[in-house]
């Protein structure tokens, strides 16, 4: 029988025991086995009549009357086709963000070179878990984003590198069909002081007697190869003696290798091709690769040998990545132009070769030097070489 519930009969009624109430028709009181009790709301779904119970809350957590009102409340959304229950079971099953970046690593990354996949991996595991891993993925907002950014911020560099991660992921969750807009979208980045690194006229042959007397000499001759060419550390590792023509002197970086993805062929100097000349009498003619690993397939890493030659030569703040930009010093410097500079290193967009405009500083100066000497009649001025200076 049902009867209006109060305070008093919520607190009084047996254990266990079900109330309805009189007043709105669906609400009522259940009272546990253990003496929990919680008001409910049975409704019937509109599209197809089927019965279902709603847990509003439990007492004292809620009072009677509060809850009397959100049962009110919950019955005329119910009117207009809401189904509370159907909607929370939807919400549970809802992928999360852990899920949405197991599938990307395991249909997406496979794309990707193997370095890229160990870059988006340890993003993935370090920063973008941790933050958002748990939440819906349809509820991530951009408020959630730019806290994970601020977060990261201390390293600007990092943080934009994760923050386009992110955005990526989120784009694959758009197509398929997890979400309908992008949060990153609008996300300001950090500004990035760039880079102007480069082994200074003292510093190389610091850096030629310590890699002479290093132990690794592996590792020694990977560096070389990096100095001379301006390649890439990851086209570098990867290389395979199938891909040196040294009676020509090129070398055909295949696509899969290449940040471009496309084959990349260069030139190889003297001194590059007597490197690999020397490389080729220690190699076992079964080999592949020209830097093989110790558990089969490529070297790694250079990571601890390049620490502890930087160490031994006194060279402090010099990264791998800047010895690539050393070569682009020495042919800047020797008087060639961004587009042979840019060619060498494999750059195809105008804005990355730019980058190395400031470098044609002291060619340039010696021109107009003796453009105007030329035409003066005037001895020209002495010019004093910045290249390799570091800023």
């Amino acid at each position: 029988m049902a009867r209006k519930i109060t305070d008093k009969i919520v607190k009084t009624s047996p254990v266990p025991s079900l109330i309805w109430d009189e007043d709105v028709k669906g609400f009522g009181l259940k009272v546990y086995p253990a003496g929990s009790r919680s008001f409910i709301l049975n409704y019937r779904r509109k599209s197809d009549g089927r019965e279902r119970r709603w847990t509003i809350g439990s007492f004292p957590d809620w009072g009677t009357g509060a809850a009397r009102d959100e049962a009110k409340r919950l019955k005329r959304l119910i009117d207009g086709g809401a189904d509370p229950v159907g909607e929370q079971k939807t919400s549970r099953s809802a992928p999360t963000v852990d899920e949405l970046c197991a599938r990307f690593e395991a249909e997406y990354l496979p794309r990707k070179r193997p370095s890229t996949q160990r870059t988006y991996r340890n993003q993935i595991k370090s920063a973008i878990r941790p933050k958002l891993g748990k939440l819906k993925v349809a509820s991530v907002t951009f408020s959630d984003i730019d806290a994970l950014h601020r977060g990261l911020s201390e390293t600007p560099y990092r943080a934009n590198r994760v923050i386009a991660l992110v955005s990526r992921i989120f784009a694959m969750a758009v197509r398929w069909e997890m979400r309908t807009d992008n949060p990153v979208r609008d996300i300001e980045r950090n500004q990035e002081q760039r880079r102007r690194r480069y082994l200074s006229g003292d510093e190389l042959p610091r850096l030629t007697v310590a890699l002479a007397g290093h132990r690794d000499q592996q590792a020694a001759n990977i560096i070389r190869l990096l100095l001379l060419t301006g390649a890439r550390r990851g086209e570098t590792l990867t290389a395979r003696w199938a891909d040196f023509d040294l009676i020509a002197g090129i070398w055909t970086k295949p696509g899969a290798t290449t940040k471009q993805k496309t084959d990349h062929i260069v030139p190889l100097s003297a001194p590059v091709r007597q490197l690999l000349a020397d490389l080729r009498k220690e190699f076992d003619e079964g080999a592949d690769y020209l830097f093989p690993g110790r558990l089969g397939g490529c070297r790694r890493d250079i990571k601890d040998a390049w620490a502890a030659i930087c160490k031994s030569a006194g060279i402090d703040g010099l990264r791998v990545h800047d010895l690539r930009h050393s070569y682009a010093s020495s042919l800047a410097g020797a008087g060639y132009g961004l587009h042979v500079i840019g060619a060498l290193r494999g750059h195809t967009q105008p804005s990355t070769i730019h980058r190395y405009a400031h470098l044609l500083d002291d060619p340039l100066r010696a021109a107009t030097e003796r453009a105007g000497a030329i035409l003066s009649g005037q001895p020209s001025a002495d010019i004093v070489p910045l290249k390799g200076s570091s800023t």
